[in-house]
């Protein structure tokens, strides 16, 4: 069984491609044009691993916002095609992750319902160059279009960029928990029969 997904996205705004395999190592090639984003990106593969490769080329000029979202639409999309109907899956997963003096904690559930509870409160508005307010932006459009619920909840707060590096590492081994197959063969792990 293979669980690849693969998005190609085209607006006037942006081009994106966007490859996942769930059952890869953790290679990750990433160029997005958003240096801090790509950083991100990086600690999702690796830590998650997923092999993820992610090219985009977006209108960074006026600013990251299209490329951030599209790419965070592209992904979700890429997701929910690797996983397909989830048959075998474990679908829940959480971490715990602490990045020095920050600590996130993260709940995946591959029910099908989309939701998104954020409460990662950061101290800075911008890192470098990059609006902090996209990464929640990020993890909306992921979830919308992946179809999957996660809790986001920082528990310990500090410096901006660990902050961020504890939620984007906390969601990769949630997610990385979540979508282990731990019964092959098994149903949907669902009561209903079906998850969507």
């Amino acid at each position: 069984m293979t669980r690849i997904g693969r998005v190609e996205r085209t607006t006037k705004e942006t081009t994106i491609i966007v490859e996942v395999d769930l059952d890869g190592g953790g290679k990750v090639e990433v160029s997005t044009g958003v240096p801090f984003f790509d950083h991100m990106l990086d600690q999702l593969g690796r830590h998650g691993r997923l092999d993820l490769t992610v090219r985009a080329d977006g209108d960074t000029e006026i600013d990251d916002h299209h490329t951030v979202e599209d790419v965070g639409i592209a992904l979700g999309q890429a997701l929910a095609e690797a996983w397909g109907d989830r048959a075998g899956v474990e679908r829940f997963g959480d971490a715990t992750v602490p990045i020095d003096e920050c600590l996130t904690r993260t709940a995946v559930d591959l029910a099908g319902r989309p939701y998104l509870v954020w409460d990662a409160p950061v101290p800075l508005e911008v890192i470098g160059t990059f609006e902090t307010s996209l990464v929640k932006h990020f993890f909306e459009a992921v979830i919308a279009n992946s179809r999957m619920t996660l809790h986001v909840k920082l528990l310990e707060t500090g410096n901006t960029h660990h902050v961020f590096e504890s939620v984007f590492k906390s969601f990769a081994v949630a997610l990385r928990r979540a979508v282990a197959v731990t019964a092959p063969g098994a149903a949907v792990p669902s009561t209903k029969g079906v998850l969507q």
